[in-house]
């Protein structure tokens, strides 16, 4: 993968050393998802690699003549998707689940992000970690923050950024050469927001000190990607008739259909919705849902909805909360950005703030585990 990259191979007592932190942290995540409790069966590790398949549009078999050719048995790569999910199922619950986000935080990052135009700017990072233990004495510090200004002092000097990242390192990307890959400033650690807006492509910055250690980023690129979120919006109206413990399945779809029927013969829709429907709170508006943004019904009642001209009334479909039938009333096209830059904002905030938690949580885990080495050269 490093060749694949384009990187020069590092001496082999480097990748030795920075495999063995990978799997050292891994084995300590995995014995504790194990104390946990948190088992992954064989029919969630087939939904992940059925999925993986679909995403690069290939059947299983297929796919397994794709490990296959690249040198990967299929065995091993089911059980490293089983650690790897174990792993994230860990840290869901550990970290990621701990994470909250105020409507504060919300509104300084919006309007930071007016100020700065960091939501339309996205860059691609490098990144060093010289990492110092938790509690680290002044010794400790002074000594990772050296060898860091001895890192910024080679790379300036020529030295190849990404070559450093996977000889001294810290961080899980490493092996990597420390690319972060593109993000958007919120994505980012809350120490590198203020200085990536101000940065020339191919600027190295730091070290720059934090509770983790002491970082140094390289600005690979930018580029903006500001653009307004236009969606199509239906206004529609259902009824919607839902079994019950005296009412059949098979009654509810009579009943519907009846109702369909009567507003065929000259019934007025909203009135058999008052009537009739179980959705109360949309009966009480003659059925009406108002206009619908996608992904807010389930994927059948969108579907049904869907296939519809302004006018049409659907055939009775059935959801999981009863039998339907739906009429689209109009269609519009709607600037939907401000709702979409909030929704945005949550994600880049929970990321951002997940990345920073789930390090500290690493650091601490490493700090307290005793490692007895006994590798061979």
């Amino acid at each position: 993968q490093i060749k694949q990259r384009g990187n020069r191979l590092p001496p082999i007592d480097t990748i030795r050393k920075q495999v063995l932190e990978r799997l050292i942290l891994e084995k300590l995540q995995l014995e504790m998802a194990k104390k946990t409790g948190i088992r992954i069966n064989d029919e969630m590790v087939n939904r992940v690699i059925a999925n993986i398949a679909s995403e690069n549009r290939l059947s299983m078999d297929q796919f397994r003549q794709v490990l296959q050719k690249d040198g990967f048995k299929f065995s091993d790569f089911r059980e490293n998707i089983r650690r790897e999910v174990t792993i994230s199922r860990l840290r869901k619950m550990r970290v990621e689940n701990t994470i909250n986000i105020s409507e504060q935080e919300i509104d300084n990052f919006l309007s930071q992000s007016a100020k700065e135009n960091s939501n339309d700017e996205e860059y691609h990072l490098s990144h060093i970690l010289i990492a110092t233990p938790e509690a680290a004495t002044p010794k400790q510090i002074d000594a990772a923050r050296a060898k860091a200004q001895k890192v910024v002092e080679d790379i300036k000097n020529g030295a190849d950024f990404s070559q450093k990242a996977i000889a001294f390192s810290n961080d899980e990307l490493a092996l990597k050469g420390g690319d972060l890959g593109w993000r958007k400033a919120a994505q980012l650690p809350t120490l590198f927001t203020s200085l990536v807006s101000k940065m020339n492509k191919n600027d190295v910055e730091g070290p720059l000190h934090s509770a983790s250690g002491f970082h140094i980023i390289k600005l690979l690129d930018k580029r903006s990607n500001a653009q307004k979120h236009i969606i199509n919006q239906t206004m529609a109206r259902h009824i919607l008739i839902r079994p019950t413990e005296v009412l059949s399945r098979e009654d509810a779809r009579l009943k519907i259909n009846r109702i369909l029927q009567r507003i065929k013969n000259g019934k007025d829709f909203a009135t058999m919705a008052r009537a009739s429907s179980d959705d109360k709170a949309a009966a009480a508006e003659g059925g009406s849902l108002g206009w619908v943004t996608p992904g807010t019904m389930v994927p059948a009642f969108e579907e049904e909805m869907n296939k519809l001209k302004p006018g049409e009334i659907s055939k009775p479909f059935l959801t999981q909360f009863g039998w339907h039938i739906v009429q689209v009333l109009s269609r519009r096209k709607f600037d939907n950005t401000k709702q979409f830059q909030r929704s945005q904002a949550i994600k880049l905030i929970r990321k951002r703030k997940t990345e920073e938690a789930v390090q500290d949580w690493l650091r601490r885990l490493r700090a307290e585990a005793y490692v007895d080495y006994r590798t061979n050269k």
